[in-house]
């Protein structure tokens, strides 16, 4: 992360969390894997976090993992 604006009603609440990300040289896929209280004005972090790890998803590894969870469902 190099660096973030946030417009929104508690943008100061929410950019604590992406200051921390850069200065602890972290990116998006970390943040979305920490565990988040909930519900948070914070929480819009984590779902932008989501949101790129899913279009980190190409369609190889989605199939994959579909037809694996379908397996191990059965």
């Amino acid at each position: 992360i190099l660096g973030a604006t946030i417009v929104a009603r508690h943008a100061g609440e929410m950019i604590s969390e992406i200051t921390l990300a850069m200065a602890a040289g972290m990116g998006l896929s970390r943040i979305a894997n920490v565990i988040h209280p909930y519900p948070t004005q914070a929480e819009a972090i984590r779902q932008v976090g989501d949101l790129y790890n899913k279009t980190r998803l190409t369609p190889l590894v989605k199939s994959l993992m579909v037809r694996w969870l379908s397996w191990t469902r059965l």
